[in-house]
């Protein structure tokens, strides 16, 4: 089982978004680099937003804990989801 966060930015968050990336993205760094955080990415369509997939949902709830866009208000709406994988790499 994988878990799935998805986020969705808040409204007129476009400058915000841009202030605290730096953070955002050393968090990111930081659980891929421990192997919890398997695949991130933004949408190119609208609504505009970005998906995570992590290996534990403690490490989904661990990055949600302290991080900089959700701390700051930069995303308005997340989710969290189990997720199933199918195919998976050999």
């Amino acid at each position: 089982m994988k878990y799935v966060l998805s986020y969705e930015l808040a409204e007129g968050a476009g400058a915000l978004a841009m202030e605290h990336y730096p953070a955002h993205r050393a968090r990111l760094d930081e659980f891929h680099e421990r192997g919890v955080l398997l695949l991130v990415g933004t949408f190119a369509d609208e609504p505009v937003g970005a998906m995570a997939v992590f290996t534990a949902r403690d490490a989904v709830d661990e990055f949600m804990a302290d991080d900089p866009f959700l701390k700051h208000g930069v995303v308005g709406r997340h989710r969290v989801r189990e997720w199933d994988e199918v195919l998976q790499p050999e």
